[in-house]
């Protein structure tokens, strides 16, 4: 070796040396930096653990006494959740939270504590002050009229209470609860029953008082038909409309006017023009016979129909329909307390489905029924505009209701139907998914009103992500029959299309998620043969399900989704005298 090769050797270990010493050095001011972040995290995890279980139970109680009217109560509860969840919020908002959360093993569990915090302390702050402000006793009539003017100047801050309440409740289902601590993880639990009650409440006071005013007259007389949906011989949005009335509303006053049955309307030839789809599928019936509006499950296709049908019948022109059905008049009973229908028949909530759906036809005709339906329903509406009526009660009414889709309302005034859009409420098909949707929809074929007998359940799994971006959905739904073997009226077995008037034939209509398409349908573990069609982006397939007394018959249909990478789904169901047994199971979501 040369003697400038010795050097050149010495300077080479003498860099490495200094490379060791600083990497060594970074390597224990990055330690420490993390030790002392972490054990700062850990102090300010204390600290924000004690505030966060306080400010969950000061929350779940403060939303408790909000639903319950409790205003007194929650004034105080609210100042010592501001002081706990703003603690909670400052505990796990500063830098050395901030680094934790983006460690390995434990950043998952600080960034879910980061949100629940910020989630309480957003409820804390900004929706239940003005919510303890609001006075809901705008929504409930108060001499036979509502106060137009309180309900508009409601309106802006019950908007803007529900969008935090909604965003809360969304931000809190988003927090995974594996590896939280156990009390943590209770207090998530138990929040979230609370908050999911306390946006049933403001999402039913917003929609209310939204729409209310221009819907109740406070800018000109208005003029709407009631229709009631008959379960007992279902359509796809509910039941075939038998009885009617027009309401008239001026000023935050109203007042029901005529009545009458769908028969007295007669049948229409030439038909109305129904929309090319649904004639595809149903051929001509939707604009010949007013029962059968509904075929389709779209509801402005149907309430238009029956507005033009009733047009031409009675040369009255109305701004909107409103359809409702005997589960509606129960839970409003609720609220309200009985009735009595002209006739000393008594109405309670446990038995008025009952009493309208099944009682009433061992005893009467199919129209004296829909009259007794009609006198039903006007009695419900009376009490509802003379009595007083707890708000809260009626509210969570309405929203269960709506949420079952079972008030239904489309307005004849473009932007007011604009404005309802694609809620519950609108009862729309939407042509759009934010996550996929499966549409179960039940059509009576027994010609009959067997379908107050139906115990429907439907079970959605979602299946694994697909190379193209699509899902595969897999679809179960089982149809049992409680009718008895014999002992019904007349006006009960009706047609007896299904050959066995006992039986009940049912046309189920599975709608693809919007873009997707139905692959294959089996009925009791055969393939079955279904007709199909589209509606609004979505591929329809029906099947002709029969179900004997106390049998029971199950459809197994496979949905193809559009592209998404989701891996969640929802159903739209047909609502029913006997609420639907239903589960969702989801899937871990697809890499985009």
């Amino acid at each position: 070796m040369t003697e400038s090769a010795r050097p050149r050797r010495r300077r080479g270990r003498s860099r490495r040396r200094r490379q060791l010493r600083r990497a060594l050095l970074a390597a224990l001011v990055v330690g420490s930096l993390l030790l002392l972040t972490g054990g700062w995290v850990g102090f300010r995890g204390w600290q924000a653990r004690a505030h966060l279980l306080n400010a969950a139970g000061l929350a779940r109680e403060l939303s408790a006494q909000v639903v319950g009217g409790d205003t007194a109560r929650a004034q105080r509860t609210l100042a010592a959740l501001q002081e706990q969840s703003g603690s909670a919020r400052a505990a796990t908002g500063d830098p050395g939270w901030w680094v934790g959360r983006h460690t390995p093993y434990a950043g998952d569990n600080l960034a879910a504590v980061r949100q629940i915090s910020v989630a309480i302390d957003d409820l804390a702050r900004q929706a239940f002050p003005p919510l303890l402000r609001a006075d809901l006793t705008s929504l409930v009539p108060a001499g036979g009229r509502l106060d137009v003017g309180r309900l508009r100047t409601l309106s802006a801050e019950l908007a803007r209470v529900n969008a935090t309440v909604q965003g809360a409740r969304d931000s809190l289902a988003t927090v995974p609860t594996e590896g939280l601590v156990g009390q943590v993880r209770q207090a998530l639990g138990d929040l979230r029953g609370e908050i999911d009650r306390l946006a049933g409440l403001t999402a039913a006071a917003s929609e209310a008082t939204r729409v209310l005013p221009g819907l109740l007259g406070a800018d000109g007389p208005r003029t709407y038909l009631v229709v009631s949906q008959n379960p007992a011989e279902l359509r796809a949005t509910g039941g075939m409309i038998g009885a009617y009335a027009v309401i008239h509303a001026a000023d935050g006053r109203v007042r029901m006017g005529r009545q009458g049955t769908s028969s007295t309307l007669g049948r229409f030839q030439p038909p109305l023009k129904v929309p090319a789809e649904v004639r595809s599928l149903w051929a001509d019936l939707p604009g010949i016979y007013p029962a059968d509006v509904n075929l389709t499950p779209h509801f402005p296709t149907a309430a238009a129909l029956y507005r033009e049908m009733f047009r031409r019948r009675t040369g009255t022109t109305v701004d909107g329909v409103l359809a409702v059905d005997p589960v509606v008049l129960s839970y409003l009973l609720r609220a309200t307390g009985p009735v009595m229908v002209p006739g000393g028949v008594p109405l309670a909530a446990e038995k008025v489905v009952q009493t309208v759906l099944s009682d009433s036809y061992q005893r009467m005709d199919n129209e004296e029924q829909d009259a007794f339906f009609a006198a039903s329903a006007a009695a419900v509406f009376d009490a509802l505009v003379t009595k007083n009526v707890d708000p809260k009660a009626l509210l969570s009414s309405f929203d269960r209701a709506v949420t079952e889709r079972r008030i239904l309302f489309w307005s004849a005034r473009h932007e007011e139907q604009r404005k309802i859009g694609d809620s519950r409420l609108a009862g729309a098909l939407p042509e759009k998914d934010t996550v996929p949707t499966v549409g179960v929809f039940l059509n009576d074929g027994s010609g009959a009103k067997l379908g107050y007998y139906l115990r429907p359940s439907a079970t959605l799994a979602v299946g694994d992500c697909r190379p193209d971006g699509r899902r595969e959905l897999r679809l179960r739904v089982t149809l049992r029959s409680s009718a008895p073997k014999s002992g019904l009226s007349e006006s009960v077995l009706g047609l007896g299309l299904a050959g066995d008037p006992y039986t009940v034939r049912t046309l189920v209509s599975v709608h693809s998620p919007a873009g997707g398409a139905v692959l294959a349908a089996r009925l009791d573990g055969v393939e079955t043969a279904v007709g199909s069609g589209t509606e609004r982006r979505r591929q329809v397939s029906t099947a002709n399900v029969e179900v004997g007394p106390g049998g029971s018959r199950t459809l197994e249909v496979t949905v193809l989704t559009a592209t998404t990478g989701v891996g969640t789904a929802e159903l739209w169901l047909t609502p029913t005298a006997t609420p639907w047994t239903t589960q969702v199971v989801s899937a871990p979501s697809c890499d985009q």
